[in-house]
């Protein structure tokens, strides 16, 4: 499975059943369009069962990513699973855990030590974190294409799709005018949250589904260093109808990168009714003048401009498999609805997925190779949906501003709930036995029904 075909007939078979393919100009086993950190990974795992992995990228490395740049201890375990090192010497900044600020409080929480999860997080900036996965997944055998931007799937005459077509782009960030062709039994969409090849594939967003929006830029700062990340709980924003201040749903972070600078941000879920009526760059520019002036953290001092994103949470893109288009990462809507955490979520789609994928492609007929892969949606939901459907009722229960504010207040104080709060909302529970808390996490997620 080595081969490297330039304008070749593509004779490999597609899932459903053995039929002619049209010529393109390079053939693969999969075609996985998009090199964020779920379809790297993906194409890292594809790679690694000895299959022929064709990585797409619309844009070309180091490019940056509207992202706070933490990662989790579950992020962290998907990096150690992947085989990716994260020496400090190399700029990887551990964290012990999570520090929160809100209702005039002030708690420091350390990771839970499990078997399941290591005790610490990293910070990395998502223009390196990104070019790190992507050229690991090229190590292990990926074939990378940067600057090609997929335009559309090309469908066989079931409408399966069976390759892509893209545009190239040149040094200038433009359209050169050159189109190529990609085909391949399997594609992987890993293209982020508008995904154009899902809404191609006739895949558009659930609106039953929480969606969020993330504003961040980098401040130069003496916390640069800072070995835990930080979460303040209390956004304020003015209702443009009443005038009066509104306490908005989600959170706003700070984030140590250790290069001088720190990452600070913040998130709004759409579960309140001020979602979309209000500035959230100048709800940031609000929040961050009441910060401590030794902090640095300014107008002065900012180190490019505020940059917003959109979260797709809790599965808002379904089915995660037709018709030979399986989604990770965003493009799947697998954003965690408790924390608003992607790139774990991403990573772990992306494992999952090229799993079922190798099975597949494993089988001797198109009929069992389909199978497989049409298995793919039940693996996500029963990797993540119960816990899923969780976030999405938390998310809608702190929608409502007096629900948020009495959290605040008398949640904080009480240690103990706060380091369980802490394990639910970044899903580190220890799956298989535990202590109590452990236990009671993941009977309820497995009790709830995915959906």
């Amino acid at each position: 499975m080595t081969q490297h075909a330039a304008a070749t007939e593509a004779e490999r078979p597609a899932p459903g059943r053995d039929q002619p393919r049209p010529r393109f100009d390079e053939t693969a086993d999969v075609i996985v369009v998009g090199a964020g950190p779920g379809g790297s990974t993906t194409a890292a795992y594809l790679a690694g069962h000895g299959l022929d992995v064709l990585l797409l990228e619309k844009t070309a490395f180091p490019r940056e990513k509207v992202c706070g740049d933490g990662l989790t201890p579950r992020a962290v375990k998907e990096l150690i699973s992947l085989g990716v090192p994260t020496p400090a010497e190399d700029g990887w900044i551990r964290n012990h855990g999570l520090r929160i600020i809100g209702g005039g409080m002030r708690l420091q929480l350390d990771w839970p030590d499990t078997a399941a999860f290591p005790p610490y997080g990293l910070v990395r900036t998502r223009q390196d974190f990104d070019d790190i996965l992507a050229r690991h997944a090229a190590a292990r055998g990926a074939r990378l294409h940067q600057r090609t931007n997929v335009a559309g799937p090309v469908l066989d005459d079931r409408g399966h799709i069976v390759g892509v077509r893209a545009k190239l782009v040149g040094q200038d960030d433009r359209p050169t005018g050159e189109v190529r062709t990609f085909g391949a039994p399997v594609v992987v969409a890993a293209d982020g949250n508008s995904s154009r090849l899902s809404l191609a594939m006739e895949r558009p967003k659930r609106d039953d589904r929480p969606m969020g929006v993330a504003v961040r830029t980098y401040y130069t700062s003496p916390r640069h260093d800072d070995d835990y990340l930080e979460s303040w709980l209390e956004l304020w924003s003015e209702s443009p109808e009443t005038g009066q201040r509104v306490l908005l749903p989600g959170y706003g972070w700070v984030f140590g990168v250790g290069d001088g600078t720190s990452n600070v941000g913040l998130g709004i879920l759409n579960t309140s009714a001020a979602f979309g009526k209000v500035d959230y760059k100048d709800v940031m520019r609000r929040w961050v003048a009441t910060m401590p002036e030794e902090w640095t953290y300014g107008d002065d001092t900012q180190v490019g401009p505020i940059r917003g994103a959109a979260l797709p949470m809790g599965f808002n893109r379904q089915p995660h498999y037709d018709r030979g288009l399986v989604l990770v990462g965003d493009a799947g809507g697998m954003v965690n609805p408790f924390n608003g955490e992607g790139i774990a979520y991403a990573m772990e789609s992306g494992r999952l997925g090229a799993e079922v994928i190798a099975s597949a492609l494993a089988r001797r007929t198109p009929a069992e190779r389909e199978r497989v892969l049409a298995s793919y949606p039940r693996v996500m939901k029963d990797a993540l949906g119960g816990y899923y459907t969780l976030g999405r009722h938390f998310a809608r229960l702190i929608g409502h501003p007096e629900v948020m504010r009495l959290a605040t207040r008398y949640g904080l104080p009480r240690t103990t709930l706060m380091k369980m709060l802490l394990k639910t909302m970044a899903n580190l529970a220890e799956p298989h036995g535990g202590r109590l808390d452990d236990r009671v996490i993941t009977a309820l997620s497995r009790m709830t029904p995915a959906a």
